[in-house]
C-alpha cells in the first residue's frame, strides 16, 4: 500500500480537514477494488458484472441509511453537499410557488453552496428572511423560528459550521418546526458520520453531506429526502436524462466513490465516538500549546466541534502566519471552496468580529489520523 503523506515526518502536519480530509485505507482498499476488478455499471442488468455492482450500490445504500435512520429509498447519491444543498434549495421551488409557499428562512453563515441557490430564488421573486448569528457564533433557534410563517416553504440551517466549528441548534429548530408544514434542510457536511444522534430526527426533512469530509472519496455526495408518513419530499430535479436516483439526479453512478461513501458512513457510525474522543484530545493539547500567544477563539466553547479550532493571534495576519508555519502545519484562512478569491470571511463578519480579528483568523482542523505536530517549533515560528 502507498505511503500517506499525512503520516509522514518529512511534510507539514496536514490541519485542514474541514477542507477535506484523508482517505480511511480501509474504504482506499475498497475503491481500488471497484475501480480495478468490479468495473460494471449498475444499470446492467444482462451480465454478472452489473448485478454485483447493483449489490455495492444497494450496500452502500443502506449504509447510509443506517446511519441516518431512514429508509434505503430516501438516500440519493449526488456528487458531493453542494449539488445535494442546490438539489434540495431549487427543487422545491416550482412546487413552492403553485402552492403559495415562496419564503425562505436561513442564516448569514450558511455555506456559499447554500447561500447563493437561495440568492436565485431572491432573484426570482422568494422573499428570505436571513437570521444573524450571536457573538458566540450560534443562530438562536427562537429568533430564527420567530421568521417563520404560513407562507414559508423552506428552513435551510447548516449543523456546524465549516469555518469556526461552531454547532447548529438543529434538534431545538425541528421540535420549534413540529407543526409547521415548512421543509427543514440541514447541510451537514462538517457533521455527517461525526455527530450521528441530532441526524436521525425524523423532522428533518432533507440533508446533504459529502463522502471526502468523512475519510471517503472526492467527487460522490448524498442527500438524504425523508418522507413525512407516505408523503415524498416534492423535489423537482435539476438535470434531466436516464431517470437514476429516482428521477432525481440522472446519470450512471460512480460505483467505487458511491461504495466508498458506504463504507466510510459504516466506519462513521461504529466509530465516531473513538475518533471524537482522540480530536478532544488533540484539542486539549493544542490550546495548552498556543498559551503563549494569547489566542482569542472564535466561537463559544462548549458548542465548538471537536476537530476545529478558528483563532486569530494578536499582532499578526493570517497570511502572515501561514508562511511562517508552513513548513511545520498545513492550515486555511477560510473556506476552500471560496479561497480562489479570497474575501474577509462573511462568516466571521456576520458574527460581529473586529477588522483585525477576521484578517488574522486562521482554521485549525484535524481528526482522528492527524499525528501530532511539533507545537513548540510552531508558537516558536509565531512568536518571532
Amino acid at each position: 500500500m502507498h505511503s500517506y503523506s499525512f503520516m509522514s515526518n518529512a511534510h507539514p502536519v496536514y490541519m485542514d480537514c474541514n477542507a477535506t480530509t484523508p482517505l480511511e485505507p480501509e474504504v482506499g482498499k475498497l475503491i481500488r477494488h471497484f475501480f480495478e476488478e468490479e468495473y460494471g455499471n449498475e444499470g446492467s442488468r444482462t451480465h454478472a458484472f452489473g448485478e454485483r455492482a447493483k449489490t455495492a450500490v444497494n450496500q452502500a445504500r443502506d449504509r447510509i441509511a443506517r446511519l441516518m435512520d431512514s429508509k434505503s429509498e430516501e438516500v440519493i447519491f449526488t456528487s458531493g453537499a453542494t449539488e445535494s444543498n442546490n438539489m434540495a434549495i431549487l427543487g422545491l421551488a416550482q412546487w413552492g410557488r403553485s402552492h403559495g409557499k415562496t419564503h425562505i428562512v436561513s442564516s448569514r453563515i450558511e455555506h456559499k453552496a447554500v447561500l447563493e441557490p437561495i440568492e436565485m430564488l431572491a432573484k426570482d421573486g422568494f422573499e428570505v428572511d436571513w437570521v444573524t448569528p450571536e457573538k458566540s457564533g450560534r443562530i438562536d433557534a427562537a429568533k430564527l423560528l420567530q421568521r417563520v410563517r404560513p407562507s414559508t416553504l423552506l428552513v435551510s440551517l447548516m449543523h456546524a459550521n465549516n469555518e469556526t466549528g461552531v454547532i447548529q441548534p438543529i434538534t431545538e429548530v425541528a421540535e420549534g418546526l413540529a407543526d409547521h408544514p415548512a421543509w427543514f434542510h440541514v447541510d451537514a457536511a462538517q457533521t455527517f458520520g461525526k455527530l450521528v444522534e441530532p441526524l436521525k430526527n425524523h423532522r428533518i426533512d432533507l440533508i446533504s453531506a459529502s463522502g471526502h469530509k468523512i475519510y471517503g472519496p472526492k467527487g460522490v455526495g448524498v442527500l438524504i429526502v425523508r418522507h413525512r408518513k407516505k408523503q415524498k419530499t416534492p423535489l423537482m430535479p435539476l438535470v434531466y436524462g436516464g431517470g437514476q436516483e429516482q428521477g432525481l439526479r440522472p446519470g450512471t453512478l460512480p460505483v467505487p466513490l458511491v461504495a466508498g461513501l458506504g463504507l466510510a458512513a459504516e466506519l462513521g457510525e461504529k466509530e465516531h465516538g473513538a475518533r471524537e474522543k482522540k480530536c478532544r484530545d488533540f484539542r486539549k493539547r493544542f490550546l495548552q500549546a498556543i498559551v503563549p500567544l494569547n489566542p482569542k477563539i472564535h466561537g463559544e466553547e462548549g458548542y465548538i466541534l471537536p476537530h476545529t479550532a478558528n483563532i486569530s493571534f494578536p499582532g499578526i495576519s493570517a497570511e502572515e502566519a501561514m508562511v511562517r508555519i508552513r513548513d511545520l502545519v498545513a492550515v486555511s484562512n477560510g473556506s476552500a471552496c471560496t479561497s480562489a478569491s479570497y474575501q474577509p470571511s462573511h462568516v466571521l463578519k456576520a458574527m460581529g468580529l473586529e477588522k483585525d480579528e477576521i484578517v488574522g483568523a486562521l482554521r485549525f482542523s484535524w481528526c482522528h489520523l492527524t499525528p501530532e505536530p511539533n507545537w513548540e517549533g510552531m508558537v516558536a515560528k509565531l512568536r518571532k
